[in-house]
């Protein structure tokens, strides 16, 4: 039997909404108008991701849960055998959602606990931790399966002196212990019970376009393994950005095959390819300092391939 064919992309981020219940620091606010992705344009957009990537991911800015067909969409990617990956607050969760969320169509459910103390930094985190344990319990014994994170994604942030308090509820609620000490340069994951786990990142900056030039070397996975449709069909290299700086096109115009084979696109692949940063935001987003071991080794690769060529050229004649 052969192995499925592989997709393009690991991942596409789509933005059923821009519109989010919270306001968190770690998110800025939206500059573009508030929207919702209307059923037709997501059907379109399923339609064609579905061939392309591994699977997609409800997210990039705005509360998916906050949208009121978001167990609609749920199903039209069930319809097409679209794997989705849901990163939530987890604030709006209720009976519906929770059964939409534990559909087998959806892979993974990523709930973003570090918002709660981002808002509501003299509250108690209990109740809300004790919703997102009472789905956590369901999706154990129904889709055990199912890979669920709670996220604290801010380490070296004002607020991380809270997560020792998250981290206590959640070995009290599944009665395990959590390793300390995390080193997200190693390991971001500490696995709790079954495929719950805790996922830790640090603070980053949102690029944006006013921001200094931060570096005109770099690579990123943008357009490799992801790319990034916003709730009005903008088509957007990756995850980052957040007010579609960098227009690959629009899906209700073009397909999404075209857009991200189309000559902006290939400029940034073969920029990336080379450890060149050759759009304006790219130069501007300081993410990309993540992968600079990785752009040292391509700058390196394509130099001493460069040399290699020009002397089989001059020996050519060429």
């Amino acid at each position: 039997m052969e192995a499925p064919a592989a997709k393009r992309f690991e991942k596409i981020y789509v933005e059923i909404g821009s519109v989010c219940n919270l306001q968190c620091d770690f998110c800025p606010p939206v500059a573009r108008d508030g929207q919702r992705m209307e059923r037709a344009l997501f059907e379109r957009v399923i339609a064609e991701a579905a061939p392309l990537a591994g699977r997609v991911c409800f997210h990039l800015m705005g509360e998916p849960l906050a949208h009121p067909e978001f167990a609609a969409f749920i199903e039209i990617c069930a319809a097409r055998g679209l794997p989705v990956e849901i990163a939530t607050n987890g604030t709006l969760l209720d009976a519906a959602r929770s059964a939409a969320l534990l559909r087998p169509i959806v892979a993974q459910v990523n709930f973003s606990v570090h918002s709660f103390a981002a808002n509501f930094p003299g509250r108690d985190i209990g109740p809300y931790l004790n919703g997102i344990f009472a789905f956590t319990r369901r999706a154990l014994q129904e889709r055990p399966e199912l890979y669920v994170n709670y996220r604290l994604w801010n380490l070296g942030g004002a607020d991380e002196g809270r997560n020792e308090d998250v981290i206590r509820r959640v070995e009290r609620e599944f009665g395990v212990a959590v390793e300390r000490g995390v080193d997200v340069r190693r390991r971001k994951s500490r696995r709790v019970l079954g495929r719950l786990s805790l996922h830790f990142d640090t603070r980053f900056e949102w690029p944006r376009l006013d921001a200094p030039e931060a570096s005109s070397t770099g690579t990123c996975r943008a357009l490799s393994a992801q790319v990034g449709i916003l709730a009005d069909g903008t088509v957007v290299p990756c995850c980052l950005d957040k007010e579609g700086a960098t227009v690959l096109g629009n899906i209700r115009t073009r397909s999404l095959s075209a857009i991200t084979s189309g000559e902006r696109a290939r400029r940034m692949l073969e920029g990336f390819a080379r450890g060149r940063l050759v759009e304006d935001l790219c130069r501007r987003c300081t993410f990309v300092a993540r992968f600079d071991a990785q752009a040292r080794r391509k700058a390196a690769g394509v130099t001493a391939a460069s040399g290699s060529v020009g002397s089989r050229a001059t020996a050519s004649g060429r």
